[in-house]
Formats: structure tokens, sequence, C-alpha cells
């Protein structure tokens, strides 16, 4: 009979408060995340990226390293992930993030991406001509 270490496999995830919480103020003021420096990150993801996407990943380290400033593919990584979050918080459909994942939808499916739009001519996902009249 095998016995258990002793430990749960359970993972340990984040409240739904803390996942739906609106980007905490800045030092300035603004509605700004901040993304974690040189610290041990407990929680990681593995995310695919193309060749292209790497190299392009690479250039952004070696200019912002031209500038004088040394940052690690992974640092480059929180750092986009906390802007394109704070602009989500602070302008929702109309944010960046939003903005290209409904263009890229669209560009991926036309045929079912003919309903509502927003203000920048956008579809707005799950809305069809029919079901928006």
């Amino acid at each position: 009979m095998a016995t258990g270490r002793g430990r749960s496999r359970r993972v340990s995830l984040p409240g739904v408060a803390e996942l739906f919480r609106p980007a905490a103020p800045g030092p300035d003021g603004g509605d700004q995340r901040r993304a974690t420096g040189r610290e041990k990150h407990t929680q990681k993801i593995t995310i695919y990226l193309s060749a292209e996407e790497l190299l392009d990943l690479e250039r952004a380290r070696l200019a912002l390293l031209g500038y004088g400033v040394a940052a690690d593919r992974g640092r480059i990584v929180r750092e986009a992930i906390a802007v394109l979050l704070a602009d989500l918080d602070a302008q929702g459909h109309d944010s960046l993030l939003a903005r290209r994942i409904i263009s890229a939808n669209h560009d991926a499916d036309p045929e079912h991406s003919h309903g509502q739009q927003n203000s920048h001519g956008q579809n707005i996902p799950g809305q069809t001509g029919e079901s928006a009249r």
C-alpha cells in the first residue's frame, strides 16, 4: 500500500474578488498595474510563441538594453501584461487588448461577425445582426 507524502495536490487559486478587482492606483494616482520586478515568482504559465514573436521579444530586450535598461524576457512580458491589463481595467471594451482580440476574431471568422459595432467600428462578440435588433 502506497502512502502519500502528506502533501495535497490541490492548487490554491485566487478568489473571484481578487480576479476581478480593478487595478490599484499607482504612485502617480493613475490606474496603473505594477509588474513584479526581480523577485521569486511562485506561479508559472507556459506560452508558445512563433519564431517571429520570439524575435520581436528579443529585439525589444535589445532595444531596452540600448536605452540603458537591462530586462530579461520574463520581465518584459510581465510589464507588457501589466500595461495591457491596466488599459483593459480603464477602457474596457475600447481597450487596446479588447480591440486587438476582437479584430483577430473578426479576421479569423468574418462570416460570423456581422453584428453590432462599438465606437471604433469593431464588432461586439456574441451579437449578430438578428439578435441585436
